[in-house]
């Protein structure tokens, strides 16, 4: 096993022919190397949907035709681990390594600012000659030194904190009063205020500037990162309506509804992609952050609908144990769909381990960009993505859930909330789960493998030792301004908030 690289775990669009897509082309095996090939890039990631929300991946009433259509012609990494929670996870994409080494163990209370020593993706990209662009959600730090137009992103549309609306009494707060239809955006750094539903907005933006790079003949990394369906659970009334009808409370009607939502602009991308002739030369990534938020399925198994025929409607994590926030397998396993057409197989499944940290390397190694010395601790997954029976040695990822008590020493969570896995085993504090025979965590093996378990836990210790001095937002003060209410204030009373002007996108 290969502990020479440690790396966090565990917790770690679209086949029609209305797209666009040359369906024989997209079926047509990856003839060429991948790396320095040079591809655009769309990340295109949720919030909170985890898994299991995706008509493909078994859910049973769900309809999300696009993301299924996207997962028809791509290569699926079908144990692709993440973070428990969702700023971790982000500053794991960034940054290549584990999210504690980025001083990120929470999602508020200045511990979601991600270390201002950190090389981040689209730094790295543009040193290669791409243009970045991000579209909703970064919650990696709402002072200005944190901001993606201070951190290598050229174009920044972003609302603040963890989520439109939020305020903490700390730096992390989005601008005040912000809601989820017609929200105010920071755009470059400026607020604008606009019109419809949030993920609509966004991938609006996005589509926009993509355009645009197309029209100057750029590479373009765009990291589409919805707010969406992170709670409060509000979604746009049409899609929100067809579940109150069946019976929904409001809140899981709301959050279903985001989910179809947002397959309805999945659809919407992928369609414009294969309008514009882009299909061919654009890398597509579909992801969400973490688990499944448990406030918004219900629990798993439960009725919490009907049909009109009155079939019941259950909720569903896909037999995981586990949902946002747990070190468990449902907390951190996430949808990570690939499509390249001519250049990706479609139709084929990974079933090696992979981590958040690797997408870094990987977008890095398609640009033929130069990694940053001594940070990256991800491994690049073009060799999977051209042959999933690649040689690839097995490893240990390593997840904690974070979260204690502001200024409380970590050392007193190390051996809380924390799990390591390999390609076959999950440990999960003291017991052990083998998760090819039994993938819904029910036996604890502990007993049958104490040489699995010696070796993970001896892992996990050096892992935190050298883990431990980079969490360097532990002993930070909280910040006494707010600074999207700061900023919206003081534009507000001088050059006041205006308009957004959405692009054209004929």
């Amino acid at each position: 096993m290969n502990r020479r690289v440690p790396v966090f775990l565990l917790a770690l669009m679209w086949l029609s022919f209305s797209w666009g897509g040359d369906i024989a082309s997209s079926q047509s095996s990856a003839a060429e190397p991948l790396a320095g090939s040079r591809p655009n890039v769309i990340l295109v990631m949720t919030d909170d949907q985890g898994y299991g929300q995706m008509g493909r991946h078994g859910h049973p009433w769900l309809r999300t035709p696009n993301m299924d259509a996207m997962y028809d012609v791509s290569t699926r990494f079908t144990r692709m681990l993440v973070a428990p929670t969702c700023a971790p996870t982000r500053s794991a994409i960034m940054s290549g390594r584990h999210p504690m080494k980025n001083g990120v163990t929470h999602t508020i209370l200045e511990r979601e600012r991600m270390a201002l020593d950190t090389v981040t993706l689209p730094q790295v990209l543009g040193q290669a000659g791409y243009k970045s662009g991000i579209f909703g959600k970064w919650h990696l730090g709402d002072e200005d030194e944190y901001q993606p137009d201070h951190r290598g992103f050229d174009e920044a549309f972003i609302h603040g904190a963890g989520g439109i609306g939020q305020s903490y009494d700390c730096s992390c707060a989005d601008a005040p009063g912000n809601k989820y239809v017609d929200p105010v955006i920071r755009h470059n750094g400026s607020f604008v205020k606009t019109k419809g539903f949030c993920t609509d907005v966004f991938f609006d933006a996005a589509l926009g500037w993509i355009r645009k790079c197309q029209a100057d003949d750029q590479p373009f990394f765009a990291y589409i990162v919805t707010n969406a369906p992170h709670s409060p659970f509000i979604a746009p009334k049409a899609n929100a309506d067809r579940f109150k009808a069946m019976g929904f409370k409001n809140g899981q009607a709301g959050f279903y509804g985001m989910v179809e939502n947002i397959d309805e602009n999945v659809g919407k991308l992928m369609g414009k992609m294969g309008d514009w002739g882009l299909l061919e030369n654009t890398l597509v990534i579909f992801m969400s952050d973490n688990g499944t938020v448990g406030s918004g399925i219900g629990k798993p198994g439960m009725v919490i609908g009907k049909t009109a025929d009155g079939t019941p409607l259950k909720a569903y994590n896909a037999g995981m144990t586990g949902l946002k926030g747990s070190v468990d397998e449902g907390g951190c396993r996430v949808p990570f769909l690939v499509r390249w057409d001519g250049h990706v197989q479609p139709g084929q499944d990974v079933d090696r381990i992979a981590a958040h940290l690797d997408i870094f390397p990987t977008i890095a190694a398609l640009a033929g960009a130069e990694l940053p010395k001594d940070q990256v601790e991800g491994r690049s997954l073009l060799p999977l993505i051209e042959n999933p029976s690649a040689d690839w040695s097995d490893r240990f990822l390593f997840s904690h859930r974070g979260r204690w008590k502001t200024g409380e020493d970590p050392g007193l969570s190390q051996w809380k909330d924390f799990a390591v896995r390999n390609q076959r085993f999950r440990m999960v504090g003291n017991r052990l789960f083998d998760m090819q025979e039994d993938p819904g965590q029910s036996k604890d093996v502990a007993d049958d493998h104490p040489e699995v378990v010696a070796a993970m836990r001896s892992a996990y210790e050096q892992w935190w030792s050298e883990t431990r001095p980079m969490m360097v937002n532990e002993d930070a003060p909280m910040c006494p301004v707010r600074p999207f209410h700061e900023a919206y204030r003081q534009q507000l009373a001088t050059s006041g908030i205006p308009d957004w002007n959405p692009p054209p996108l004929n």
